[in-house]
């Protein structure tokens, strides 16, 4: 029996989209990139914030740990367009990213209304 070609996906720093989030296997480290389209911060959660990504493919449900929030404040809180680096994290049948950088690209918006170079 011979082995499956493994897939690649784009490694960090480069984003991988929302779309490709089931090729990496649990546990590995990807970047994703996105607009936040929610934030929640429940009271119950012991300081955790989860985000929610949207980019042009679908959605990435993001964990952010609160010593990490710490680290990050400023992005996770203003952020508009956010470019997050952590490790996949699978449980019956749902994904999440556990955030080990945040970084606001809210910056690069006006960018996504240029056209593009030919």
């Amino acid at each position: 029996m011979t082995a499956a070609p493994q897939t690649t996906w784009p490694r960090p720093p480069a984003a991988l989209t929302a779309s490709r989030l089931g090729e990496p296997p649990n546990g590995a480290r990807v970047t994703v990139a996105g607009l936040v389209i929610l934030r929640q911060r429940p009271g119950t959660a012991k300081g955790v914030i989860f985000l929610t990504l949207e980019d042009e493919t679908g959605v990435v449900n993001v964990i952010v740990w609160r010593k990490l929030y710490e680290a990050f404040r400023r992005a996770v809180i203003a952020g508009r367009l956010l470019r997050v680096t952590g490790r996949i994290q699978r449980e019956n049948n749902v994904t999440h990213l556990i955030a080990e950088r945040v970084e606001d690209i809210s910056p690069m918006l006006d960018s996504l209304l240029a056209p593009a170079n030919r």
